[in-house]
């Protein structure tokens, strides 16, 4: 910051001069800003793709594969999405977004100057000099070193300034400011849309032809269905009955 006192000696004269008592004696500020040089920008480009939407909470997975999570985002908020600009209402996981954020940075000069003109009340040369303000105050000014002061056409240092005097000082004051501002755009894509439902493949699949087994054939004999016992039966039973006829032969011869 660099300050710069200048007096400049509007008036100098005595106690009785109609002009002094016209002089203002109230201290005027007027601040200007200009740009002192060229300004720079810096480009941020990152891309990431919507995993989680719920309202304005937004959760990102950035192409590093790390996640950010954008908690309440304005509802003001626009993204250009292919080419239409949406809310963040309408975002939809899938989407791909490129968050583009730039950074301008101008350097400015701002200069304050401070006016006041006063009557001399006090002065101590070469370093300080207080006026008197119309309002009454006293109020003390530094001297820059080599300060000359014009007085009736005079050239002269602090040392020729003198009680009653009736001056106007001007105080500027040059203070070097970076102005930085930053601009956020999002643009993105649409989730590619998903695939038409497939027609439903039905497959037919055909078993290798294989030649029919021969019949069986039929039976040609009756199966067994009983035992022998009945025939001993009824052999006893012819035995039995051609004894009891013999027997009844030989009584009767």
């Amino acid at each position: 910051m660099r300050k710069v006192w200048i007096f400049l000696v509007l008036v100098v004269v005595g106690l009785s001069m109609a002009f002094a008592l016209s002089v203002s004696a109230q201290v005027q500020t007027q601040t200007t800003t200009t740009t002192s040089g060229e300004a720079t920008h810096e480009v941020k480009v990152d891309n990431a793709e919507v995993v989680y939407v719920n309202g304005n909470d937004v959760v990102l997975k950035m192409e590093n594969g790390t996640f950010e999570d954008l908690r309440n985002v304005a509802q003001g908020t626009k993204i250009t999405v292919d080419g239409t600009e949406i809310g963040i209402q309408d975002v939809k996981v899938g989407m791909k977004l490129q968050k583009t954020v730039t950074t301008t940075t101008t350097p400015k000069l701002v200069t304050t100057v401070h006016t006041v003109t006063g009557k001399v009340w006090q002065v101590t040369p070469p370093k300080s000099v207080t006026l008197t303000l119309d309002d009454g105050t006293n109020q003390r000014f530094d001297i820059p070193k080599d300060q000359k002061f014009n007085i009736n056409g005079q050239m002269t240092d602090a040392w020729g300034l003198k009680k009653g005097m009736t001056i106007s000082a001007t105080k500027v004051v040059e203070e070097p400011v970076t102005s930085v501002s930053v601009k956020h755009e999002l643009a993105g894509t649409m989730p590619p849309a998903p695939p038409p439902d497939a027609p439903l493949l039905i497959a037919v699949v055909m078993l290798p032809h294989s030649p029919a087994a021969p019949a069986a054939e039929k039976e040609t004999t009756l199966p067994k269905t009983g035992s022998h016992l009945p025939l001993f039966g009824l052999l006893g039973v012819l035995a039995l009955l051609s004894s009891v006829c013999v027997r009844t032969l030989r009584r009767v011869v």
